[in-house]
C-alpha cells in the first residue's frame, strides 16, 4: 500500500482522505521524513480517484510545531545521506506539492502551527482552526528566511499590512486572531474541528460534483491568483471551458439538469484532465 508513511497516518472515508501528521511526541516537527512523505503523498493522490477530498490534520496537542531543529541549523536544509547538507531545490517544496495537488484541501489546525507548520497550510484551499490553536511566523527570531513560498501566499490570503505584522513581531497568536486576519475560515471547539472539517470536505466529495471540473476549478483559481491580466484567465478558461463542453461530465450535467435526477459522473483526474493548463506542467 503506497500510503504506508513513517510519520503520517492516512484514513480514507466517503470520498475524504484524512491525513494526520503523526510526531506527537515532537508536536508534529516537520523532519526530512514527513517532508519527502507529505511531497509523496500530495503527489500520488492526484492519481487515486477515490479520493476526493483531503483533510490535514495533527495528532496529539500540537498541529505542527515547525521545523524539528533539535539537530541545529541544518534542519532547515534537506539532508541526503546524514552527513551533508543539500542546497534545497524547488522540487523539495511541499508547498508546490500542495499547490499542484488536483484535490480540495481542508487544514484542520488543531493545536500550534508554527513555521512550516503554518506555511505549509497557506496553498490548501481552507484552514479550520481549534480555539486550543496557536499560529506563528516566527522566522525572525530563528533568524530565518520565511520559506515555503510564504512570501508569496502570505500578503496575498490576508493583506501586506498583517502579513508583515505577523512576521514583523514573530509572535504567537490564538485562533481569535488568525479569523480576523482572515487566515482561518472557522474557529472551532477543539473536540468539533476534525469532524467540521470533514463535513466541510465531503460536501467538495459528493458525488453531485464533477471530479474533473473540480480539479480544473481548484487549479485555476490558484494558477490565476497572480496573474497581471484577467485577459489571461479568459485565455484560459475559454480553452477549459472548450475542452469540458466538449466531455461527458459536461453532457452529464445538461442532461441531468433538465431530467430533474442528480448527476452521474463518470470522468476521472487521473486520465481524463485537459491537455493543457497548469496541471500539465
Amino acid at each position: 500500500d503506497a500510503m504506508e508513511y513513517e510519520t503520517l497516518l492516512t484514513d480514507l472515508a466517503q470520498g475524504v482522505m484524512t491525513v494526520t501528521l503523526n510526531r506527537p511526541d515532537k508536536l508534529n516537527a516537520f523532519n526530512t521524513t514527513m517532508s519527502r512523505e507529505l511531497i509523496d503523498f500530495f503527489r500520488s493522490v492526484n492519481a487515486m480517484d477515490e479520493v476526493r477530498a483531503i483533510v490535514v490534520t495533527g495528532a496529539g496537542r500540537a498541529f505542527c510545531a515547525g521545523a524539528d531543529i533539535s539537530g541545529g541549523s541544518g534542519a532547515f536544509q534537506v539532508w541526503n545521506d546524514g552527513s551533508a547538507p543539500q542546497k534545497r531545490e524547488a522540487a523539495d517544496s511541499i508547498t508546490l506539492a500542495i499547490f499542484n495537488c488536483l484535490k480540495p484541501i481542508v487544514a484542520a489546525i488543531n493545536g500550534a502551527a508554527v513555521g512550516v507548520g503554518i506555511t505549509m497550510c497557506l496553498p490548501m484551499d481552507i484552514r479550520m482552526i481549534s480555539s486550543a490553536g496557536r499560529v506563528g511566523f516566527v522566522f525572525n527570531r530563528r533568524g530565518m528566511a520565511m520559506e515555503a513560498g510564504s512570501c508569496w501566499f502570505l500578503p496575498r490570503l490576508v493583506g501586506m499590512q498583517r502579513a508583515q505584522e505577523w512576521v514583523m513581531t514573530a509572535e504567537l497568536f490564538g485562533a481569535d486572531e488568525a479569523m480576523q486576519g482572515g487566515l482561518v475560515r472557522s474557529v472551532h471547539a477543539p473536540d468539533e474541528l476534525l469532524p467540521a472539517a470533514q463535513a466541510l470536505a465531503r460536501k467538495f466529495a459528493a458525488s453531485t460534483s464533477s471530479a474533473v471540473a473540480a480539479a480544473v476549478n481548484r487549479r485555476l483559481m490558484w494558477s490565476m491568483w497572480g496573474a497581471q491580466d484577467p485577459l489571461d484567465a479568459v485565455t484560459l478558461d475559454l480553452q477549459c471551458v472548450g475542452h469540458l463542453a466538449a466531455g461527458a461530465d459536461a453532457q452529464e450535467g445538461i442532461k441531468s439538469f433538465f431530467e430533474k435526477r442528480a448527476p452521474n459522473f463518470s470522468l476521472k483526474p487521473s486520465k481524463d484532465m485537459p491537455p493543457f493548463g497548469p496541471w500539465t506542467k
